[in-house]
């Protein structure tokens, strides 16, 4: 599960984000473009509630619209995460996406699932398994 955040929609960086996806051997199962409401971007980050980052963290995915993406392939989760490059994109290795479309630790174009269940609980947020093109 990944989603690319408003930040990227906004610059106009949301296909050669999903090109890049696709050429890493991405199938993509399901795509829903989306703009969510402060209170959904709440129940989507929930697990963040108690941290420091969270208020601001949902007031930005609620800033404008996002593609959540339901993708396939092995070891999809590992292999996304490398793609995706670190959190903060001053520290994301060279040729990752975030390395190269994020602004900031906050703005950093790309959420990733970081495990099967949360990928599991996630796309369940975004898509039914009618929505799934397998």
């Amino acid at each position: 599960m990944s989603i690319i955040k408003p930040d990227a929609l906004r610059a106009g960086k949301a296909g050669r984000i999903l090109a890049r996806i696709e050429d890493d051997g991405f199938r993509v199962v399901a795509l829903r473009l989306v703009r969510l409401t402060r209170a959904e971007a709440e129940g989507f980050y929930e697990v963040h509630r108690k941290r420091a980052f969270f208020t601001d963290l949902c007031d930005f995915m609620s800033s404008g619209p996002c593609i959540a993406l339901a993708l396939e392939r092995d070891d999809a989760i590992v292999r996304l995460r490398d793609l995706m490059g670190a959190t903060d994109p001053s520290q994301a290795v060279q040729g990752s996406i975030r390395k190269d479309f994020g602004v900031s630790v906050e703005q950093n174009a790309i959420h990733g699932s970081d495990g099967p269940e949360t990928a599991r609980v996630e796309s369940r947020y975004f898509f039914s398994d009618l929505d799934l093109v397998r």
